[in-house]
This record gives structure tokens, C-alpha cells and sequence, in this order.
């Protein structure tokens, strides 16, 4: 059983006239595999389903973080406050442009920034905010996007996990002043490599960030500014044009099977909440269990992979050490970490490889 199976998306997407293949063959028959035609068809196309005005691809997950604290020029003496409960991306590219992560907790139940804990973090300092969509759902964007307009901070969603999710009615990436996402393989919209994107509605801000990805150039050797080299490859953004066209019936499948793992394992372990006005396109199927180590076991004895995100929060890593961090500072990051687990998901899981994952679960915690 696969853990996330894109070899049967590929056998299901690669042929016909618009499909994977021709995608990418045409790329290799025009020969522009940096900033190809492809590129400006998927940010265009992307940027409309998010409902931003500007799409900017870049070359990772991790740039489209990046992008916009260099755009927002974020350095030396800021803060910028995330969650300890998160992949290091988010708060590595704050150590990156200088500046220091400020952490605070998440939620218990939708493992997302509680933004009941948001005001008191904001000092003079504080110059943005990322918080993160974790697993598959956005945080209470609503909330938080709130409380950073009474201080005239600048909201960057990372929503790496999340595309395709709502809040409200609206499309994670579009939620706030930036949304930043991730086309990493696994991910709900994945390419086969390294991919990414940015959104915003602001129209300089959206040119800084052009012109950052490919080393500050306003036009071929005219450097405006100090930049970098973050473009997205061609034949990435093909690949996305190739699955874009059945994305909507991979968010139905993800939030189906998602429901039926929750309505199945409910009583037995504690399964992932949808937050109010929320849709969850369970990016992982992650729940939390007594004992982690014998469930992956007893999973792994039956051929069922399972994977943990993330078993050490960031305040806990060595990257971090001179922020003092200590065990008891974030109780709800430490807690989750300790007890979080995925289970196989994708919108090509089959009912029955389902079945037999719900059936070891229960077996395994004698339920």
C-alpha cells in the first residue's frame, strides 16, 4: 500500500491531448525550460481559482516563503510571529532575512495558530505574521487577519499543505494580504519536484517579487536590486497544467475518504476537526493515539505505512537553541507532537486498502 500513491494519478493523467505527457512534451518540443509559456498559463490559471490578483511562481515551497519577507524588506531586529508546529520552512526563512521567529501556540483540535494567543505576542517589533494550514484546513484566518489589521501588520498564510481548502467561502491563498504554497510532490497540487507559488492582489509588491526570483532583474542584465534565483522549472508548471484540469475531483475525494477515516476511527482515537466555516482537504490524515510507536508497528506488520509531521516542535530543535526554548513553553505543540500520526491518504486510496487501514487501526488499539 502506498502511503501517498501518485503512480495511480500519473496512469490516470498522463495521456490524452492536455494530459501529463503532452504537457510536458511539448515543453521539451519548444526548448524554454526556464520561464517557458507554461509558467504564465498556470500562474494565471492559479491565480484565479485562489482569487488573487497575481500568481508568482517560484522554485519551492520554501522561496514562496521567502519571496515576500525580502519584498516586505524583513530583517535585522524584527520579529515575525509563527507556530512551533510546523515544518521548519516557516520559521527558517525568518532566521534567513535576519529577522526572529516569535512563536505561539496552536489549537488543540485543529493543530493550527490559536489566535487567542496572537495579540499578546505582538511587540513594536512585530513586522508579519505566517500562520500556517496545517494537515489540510486554515486556521481562523478570520481572527487572525483581525486583530493584525488593529496593528497594521502584514498577514503571509502558509498555506504549503492547504491548497484547495476554504475558509468561509474563500480559497486558502487568498485569505490574506500573501499566501504562499507548495507544488512539492506530495502535496494536495503536486509537480515532480520542487514548486511553488505566491499570491497577493498588491501590484508592486507582486513586481519586488518578480524580480527577487530571478536575481532583481527589471529586464536582462538591468539588476534593480539584490535577488536570488527562485524560478519554477517549465516542465513543473506543466505538470500542474496536466492535473489542474481534475483538481476539483481530487478536493471532493480528499474530503470524502477523509470523512469516512473520521467517522470510522471517531470512537477509538482522536481524529482531525473541521473548524467552523471551514472545508479540510486532509493533505495528511493525521490523528493522535496513546501510544504511537506500537500503532506504527502493528501497521507496519500488515504492510500499512504510516508517517509522523512533526515529531519535535521547532522550539525544541537545535536550529532554534539561542530563542531559549524549553520543554512547557508551548504544552498543545509538545503534546500533539508526541502523539500525532498519518495514516495512508490520497484521493486515489481505494475503498478497500481504506477498509483494511480502519480494520488494523481498531485491531491494533483493540477497539
Amino acid at each position: 500500500m502506498q502511503f501517498i500513491d501518485l503512480k495511480s494519478q500519473y496512469a490516470k493523467y498522463r495521456g490524452g491531448s492536455t494530459g501529463i505527457d503532452a504537457r510536458m512534451q511539448a515543453v521539451l518540443d519548444h526548448g524554454s525550460y526556464i520561464m517557458g509559456p507554461e509558467i504564465a498559463e498556470m500562474e494565471e490559471a492559479l491565480a484565479q481559482r485562489v482569487g488573487m490578483k497575481h500568481c508568482i511562481s517560484c522554485a519551492s515551497g520554501t522561496d514562496a516563503l521567502y519571496l515576500p519577507l525580502l519584498a516586505l524588506d524583513i530583517g535585522a531586529g524584527d520579529e515575525v510571529i509563527t507556530v512551533p508546529f510546523t515544518f521548519i520552512a516557516t520559521a527558517e526563512i525568518i532566521r534567513l532575512v535576519g529577522a526572529t521567529p516569535v512563536f505561539i501556540d496552536i489549537e488543540a483540535d485543529s493543530y493550527n495558530m490559536d489566535p487567542a494567543l496572537l495579540e499578546a505576542a505582538i511587540t513594536p517589533r512585530t513586522k508579519a505574521i505566517i500562520p500556517v494550514s496545517l494537515f489540510g484546513q486554515v486556521p481562523d484566518m478570520t481572527a487572525i487577519n483581525a486583530i493584525a489589521k488593529r496593528h497594521n501588520i502584514p498577514v503571509l498564510e502558509d498555506g504549503a499543505q492547504s491548497f484547495g481548502a476554504e475558509h468561509d467561502g474563500l480559497a486558502s491563498n487568498g485569505l490574506s494580504a500573501i499566501g504562499c504554497t507548495s507544488f512539492f510532490p506530495s502535496k494536495p497540487l503536486g509537480c515532480y519536484g520542487d514548486g511553488g507559488a505566491v499570491f497577493c492582489q498588491d501590484d508592486e509588491l507582486a513586481q519586488i517579487m518578480r524580480e527577487l526570483r530571478a536575481h532583481g532583474q527589471t529586464r536582462r542584465y538591468v539588476h534593480s536590486r539584490i535577488g536570488m534565483n527562485a524560478r519554477m522549472d517549465t516542465l513543473q508548471a506543466a505538470v500542474i497544467l496536466g492535473k489542474l484540469e481534475h483538481f476539483d475531483d481530487e478536493v471532493a475525494a480528499r474530503r470524502r475518504l477523509g470523512a469516512r477515516y473520521s467517522e470510522s476511527l471517531s470512537d477509538c482515537v482522536t481524529v482531525p476537526k473541521v473548524s467552523p466555516g471551514n472545508t479540510h482537504i486532509y493533505a495528511q490524515y493525521s490523528i493522535q493515539v496513546d501510544d504511537r510507536e506500537a500503532l506504527r508497528e502493528a501497521l507496519q506488520a500488515e504492510g500499512i505505512p504510516t508517517a509522523v509531521h512533526y515529531p519535535r516542535p521547532l522550539h525544541l530543535q537545535e536550529a532554534f537553541a539561542d530563542l531559549g526554548g524549553k520543554m512547557g513553553d508551548f504544552p498543545v505543540s509538545e503534546k500533539t507532537s508526541q502523539h500525532i500520526v498519518s495514516l495512508p491518504m490520497s484521493p486515489f486510496l481505494t475503498q478497500t486498502d481504506q477498509d483494511q487501514v480502519i480494520a488494523a487501526v481498531r485491531r491494533a488499539l483493540k477497539a
